[in-house]
């Protein structure tokens, strides 16, 4: 006999306040390999998360401004 299959019913849609917690925290160490490497290899799936906001401290957001108005000079 064949397995019936069984569909998902959602509840009522709940709209998220944007202001909410993250649902899962990750070591910017942890995350930042991962990303690196999909961006070379060109994974597709990084695509889908391009408009993805990520939260950062007020303190690494201040130095990626300053790194980014700055030029790195070439070695």
């Amino acid at each position: 006999m064949a397995t019936r299959l069984k569909l998902y019913q959602p509840e009522d849609t709940v709209v998220e306040d944007a202001a909410s917690e993250p649902d899962v925290r990750v070591r910017l160490g942890d995350l930042l390999p991962v990303v690196a490497m999909a961006q070379r290899m060109n994974f597709i799936w990084l695509k889908d998360f391009l408009d993805d906001e990520v939260a950062v401290s007020q303190d690494l957001y201040e130095v990626m401004q300053a790194f980014r108005s700055s030029r790195p000079t070439s070695a």
